[in-house]
Formats: C-alpha cells, sequence, structure tokens
C-alpha cells in the first residue's frame, strides 16, 4: 500500500527541507518574522515594480496596492501576514489610513461583514504599530 500522506503535509516538509538546505536559520522560518526581517519596501521600489513602471500611464503603486488589499480581503482575509504587509506597504505608497479602511469596508458588501472585519483587524494591528512609531518620534 502507498502512503497517503496529505499532498500539502508533504509539499510543506519538502519546502522547509530545501529551506534548510540553502539556509540552516530558516528551519523556524514564520511569516510574522519574514514581516519584521523586510516589513515595508521603499516608495520609489514599490513604484517600479508595481506602478508606473510596469505601464508608464497605467495604475499608481498605491492604486495597485490598494485593488490588492480589496482582493486580499475578499479572500475571507485568510492571509494575515500578506494584508498587514499590503497596508504596510499603501501607507508608504501615499494611502491615507481613510483610504486603506474605505477598501476594506467596501469589500463587505462582496466578501461579507467577516472577511471585512478580520481584514480590518489585521489593518489596526498595522496602523497601530503606526502610532507607536509616531510617538517614539
Amino acid at each position: 500500500m502507498t502512503d497517503m500522506k496529505n499532498p500539502f503535509e508533504a509539499m510543506m516538509a519538502q519546502a522547509q527541507e530545501m529551506a534548510k538546505a540553502f539556509n540552516p536559520a530558516l528551519e523556524s522560518f514564520s511569516p510574522k518574522g519574514f514581516e519584521q526581517l523586510w516589513p515595508t519596501m521603499p516608495k520609489e521600489f514599490m513604484e517600479m515594480s508595481f506602478g508606473r513602471g510596469l505601464n508608464k500611464d497605467g495604475l499608481d503603486a498605491k492604486t495597485r496596492l490598494l485593488l490588492t488589499l480589496a482582493g486580499l480581503t475578499m479572500l475571507g482575509a485568510q492571509s494575515d501576514t500578506q494584508i498587514r504587509m499590503t497596508v504596510r506597504h499603501a501607507l508608504e505608497a501615499g494611502a491615507t489610513k481613510d483610504e486603506i479602511a474605505e477598501t476594506i469596508a467596501q469589500m463587505s458588501m462582496f466578501a461579507g461583514i467577516p472577511s471585512m472585519t478580520r481584514a480590518m483587524e489585521f489593518a489596526r494591528e498595522v496602523l497601530d504599530e503606526d502610532k507607536e512609531g509616531d510617538k517614539d518620534r
């Protein structure tokens, strides 16, 4: 008989082994650790990579990031790390706190109140970090 392992578990185990082979420190990798490693890309890099670097007459990085935030909310706000990082990057790209909140709130009509609430909680974590940073200055 064949081993009926969960394919996702097998894939994750293989990825962890590869990560250890590349860098033994990655043995204890966590998404939150990645957030702390590089919490925000510089605005100029985001604009080059995600903004008008793709299409000079297209969407700017701020708009693309707000659309990404809307999409992540629509997916049920399952990806806490991605939402927090997108909020950080949207702020860096010039989005206001109100624009971020409005983007998430708009998705309640399509994704439902639970998804909106969950995404808003993740966004608040970042916005609260931002307030704490302002106190230190």
